[in-house]
């Protein structure tokens, strides 16, 4: 796909764009998955030292974060930061790059996310012409497992102190050398649930003789719906999704247990708040009325992406430099969609940006056992994260 003649590339970033296509396909042919990218963090920690950085490893298990000083003295730090890990896909594509490791691909891009950071490693350690510290991280575990916030817990900020960070991710459907990009929620929080209802177990002929599960199970299904449209204020926003449903293995036995299972996603921690103890109400009410009880298991896993007025407004200068200011959204709608950044969001302020894929079509679909990473993209996300270190860390702000 042909980069847009309204992008204005750093000239060192088009130059290592064969570079990075390289480093890029074989990462994707070599994905790992959470807490085991043991491959990957040390192909990325081998670049960074031949880079010149100094490099830390096995953060949050198998993290690595890269420092780098500019050449001119200052005293502000930041931090750019790139997922590594991949899914339990089995990948349907058929190029020479497809994944060498059985049920495990690279479907949200992270190949693509670390191969630019890598790249712009590259750049900035050959002309450092900044002023501070700069440290990239390149994060295990995004996907379900929360490796932002077990890098967190193993002292990143305190062991690489910064102001700010920062980060992005590619987007199916925003085209290429598009940028969107908003302060505030940029991404939903993931919650999860499971209820397990228990009632009395009988002959399917004889339902009088027990205590239906199921039957209270289908009404808590639809009472669940309720939640957002009855209990939260009509401009606050959630997601109610019970996704999985288990009980009983005959026709003619009613069962005795039946267990759901299902997500939430808001923007808001009050609503986070009010729906679970909504859940909670109904769960054990709806199953009470049919002479049953309920347990409720209920955790936060990710909290809302959330970015922070100021930085977003310096990321947006840097975006409409790049691309041209035509081609930047500057209000995209949230996603539903979480993303474990928002662990680091919450101890820096920061911005996440979305650095448009192209056509969100057949292979092109996150999560898609035939998608594939935007290769056009290597050069343009390198470049606004130079872009944007320099920025941060202006040579002409040295003290």
């Amino acid at each position: 796909m042909t980069i847009p003649a309204t992008v204005r590339l750093d000239p060192a970033a088009e130059a290592l764009a064969p570079e990075m296509r390289h480093w890029r396909h074989h990462l994707h042919a070599h994905p790992e998955t959470a807490f085991e990218e043991h491959e990957t963090a040390a192909f990325v920690a081998a670049k960074l030292r031949d880079f010149g950085l100094e490099v830390a490893t096995g953060l949050g298990r198998t993290g690595v974060v890269g420092t780098l000083k500019g050449r001119r003295p200052g005293n502000r730090a930041i931090a750019l930061r790139a997922d590594m890990d991949a899914l339990h896909i089995q990948e349907t594509n058929a190029f020479a790059h497809r994944s060498v490791n059985p049920g495990r691909m690279h479907a949200c891009g992270h190949d693509g996310h670390t191969t630019m950071l890598l790249g712009a490693a590259k750049i900035l350690a050959e002309d450092p012409d900044f002023a501070g510290t700069l440290h990239v991280i390149f994060q295990p575990a995004e996907e379900n497992e929360g490796g932002a916030r077990e890098m967190i817990a193993d002292g990143l900020f305190e062991r690489f102190p910064v102001e700010g960070v920062y980060g992005m991710h590619n987007w199916p459907g925003l085209p290429l050398g598009h940028i969107a990009l908003r302060p505030g929620p940029m991404m939903g929080s993931y919650d999860i649930f499971e209820v397990a209802i228990h009632g009395k177990g009988s002959h399917a002929a004889m339902p009088h003789m027990g205590n239906d599960p199921v039957t209270a199970a289908g009404h808590l299904l639809t009472a669940l719906q309720t939640i957002p449209g009855r209990s939260l204020h009509p401009l606050d926003s959630a997601v109610v999704s019970p996704t999985w449903i288990f009980g009983g293995d005959t026709w003619n036995v009613i069962p005795s247990d039946v267990t759901l299972r299902g997500t939430v996603r808001a923007f808001k921690e009050s609503v986070q708040d009010v729906v679970e103890a909504r859940l909670r109400t109904l769960a054990e009410h709806t199953a009470a009325s049919f002479g049953c009880s309920a347990s409720v298991r209920y955790e936060r896993r990710y909290p809302a992406t959330v970015n922070s007025p100021a930085e977003t407004a310096l990321c947006a200068g840097v975006a409409a430099a790049l691309v041209g200011e035509e081609n930047i959204d500057h209000d995209p709608m949230p996603s539903m969609g979480a993303e474990d950044f928002a662990f680091m969001l919450k101890e820096r302020p920061g911005c996440y940006i979305w650095l448009g894929n192209g056509p969100a079509e057949g292979g092109c679909l996150l999560h898609n056992p035939a998608y594939d990473f935007n290769d056009a993209n290597l050069a343009i996300g390198a470049s606004y994260w130079v872009a944007l270190a320099k920025a941060l860390l202006p040579a002409e702000a040295a003290q």
